[in-house]
């Protein structure tokens, strides 16, 4: 085998090498980014005063309270984020979207002494909550 052979193996052997590890790396992040076999239940809360950072941060206090329900995946409290266009709802005020593994566990937290006590300390604080839940299509 010829140096050149030789070096154009090597060369496309590294080539192949990387092409296939970035492929393995994308086909990876891919599917950890698709969370499957989930119950979402994302609740929008709008604040009687939405300018007020004190009850603002009380909610988010409470909302971290409540992550203690066992049931509870994963979540996630927000803020409106700081986009504009028409189709983009910036009127609440704290989202907390929740991941359960099924619908099961979410009925199970409707009714968790946490989540109950949760109404009871914070509710003063909302006039109105929007819920989405949705299940895998």
């Amino acid at each position: 085998m010829s140096k050149h052979s030789r070096r154009t193996f090597i060369s496309n052997t590294g080539k192949a090498a990387i092409i296939t590890g970035l492929a393995s790396l994308t086909n990876t992040t891919a599917s950890a980014m698709t969370a499957n076999n989930i119950f979402v239940h994302h609740v929008f809360f709008y604040l009687k005063n939405p300018e007020s950072k004190e009850d603002r941060d009380k909610l988010v206090e409470g909302l971290k309270k409540l992550s203690k329900v066992k049931t509870i995946k994963t979540f996630h409290i927000g803020k409106p984020a700081d986009t504009h266009r028409d189709v983009i709802e910036r009127a609440y005020s704290i989202s907390w979207m929740l991941h359960f593994s099924n619908a099961t566990d979410q009925e199970s937290y409707q009714t968790d002494p946490i989540h109950l006590k949760f109404i009871e300390d914070y509710s003063s604080l909302w006039q109105k909550v929007v819920v989405y839940d949705s299940v895998d299509v």
